[in-house]
């Protein structure tokens, strides 16, 4: 399963999504924008971190997480996001076989997970794989999944700077960890390409390798600033 967008700064407090509308039916090909407000339940803004955001089609129980065309290029301005969904993104019907799940982080620990209201598209040339058709046969109405806060475990804790170090590869679990990306500098200085990272032995696989049981990717949040400043000449 792979993640919709890339991890970006927290922007409301544990979230209530108020678009798309329950029921809604979006258009395949083109941005769709997804807003939220703050809810009732706690954690409060000042106890999240980050987040990640996710396009999942298929029942509450059984879900696949989708990756969209575009899902990098995210853009936040308040408590919304928009990104271009492709046309090959799955079926029409059945209908409400769509919704969002946001993942929280926690600063003192664990994760808080809400999910949007079920919606469909229009438009789209996809198909729908047998678990989601399947899937799809448990589900009446609208509502997605329950929210699942693991705030509270005494159990969860925030990742150590060592996970994010360890090989991705070499990790287990059904969260996984990925370092900060890198800024690219102000200016090139290197007169020769180096690697990031020393060689590694290969081993070609000559059968089918087993399918991944990750759910989670979590980037390491970025710490550097930027300063923007207007452009009077133009």
């Amino acid at each position: 399963l792979v993640a919709l967008t890339a991890l970006v700064p927290l922007v409301s407090a544990d979230v209530e999504f108020t678009s798309p509308d329950a029921g809604a039916i979006l258009e395949g090909g083109v941005a769709i924008t997804v807003e939220w407000q703050e809810s009732k339940d706690t954690p409060l803004i000042t106890d999240l971190s980050t987040y990640q955001l996710f396009l999942c089609m298929g029942g509450n129980d059984a879900a696949t997480m989708l990756t969209a065309p575009g899902a990098k290029t995210f853009t936040v301005t308040g408590n919304q996001v928009s990104a271009l969904v492709g046309v090959t993104v799955g079926a029409t019907t059945p209908k409400n076989a769509y919704f969002l799940k946001m993942i929280s982080v926690a600063t003192k620990g664990g994760t808080v997970t809400n999910f949007s209201p079920r919606f469909s598209f229009k438009d789209v040339t996809g198909t729908f794989s047998a678990v989601v058709t399947t899937a799809m046969k448990t589900v009446t109405g609208t509502d997605g999944p329950d929210r699942i806060d693991t705030t509270g475990d005494s159990t969860s804790a925030n990742p150590a700077d060592g996970d994010y170090g360890v090989e991705y590869t070499m990790q287990t679990g059904l969260t996984r960890y990925a370092p900060m990306q890198a800024i690219p500098p102000t200016s090139i200085t290197k007169k020769k390409a180096t690697p990031l990272h020393p060689t590694s032995s290969v081993d070609i696989a000559r059968s089918p390798l087993a399918i991944p049981k990750q759910v989670t990717t979590l980037t390491q949040s970025q710490t550097f600033s930027i300063q923007s400043l207007e452009n009077t000449v133009s």
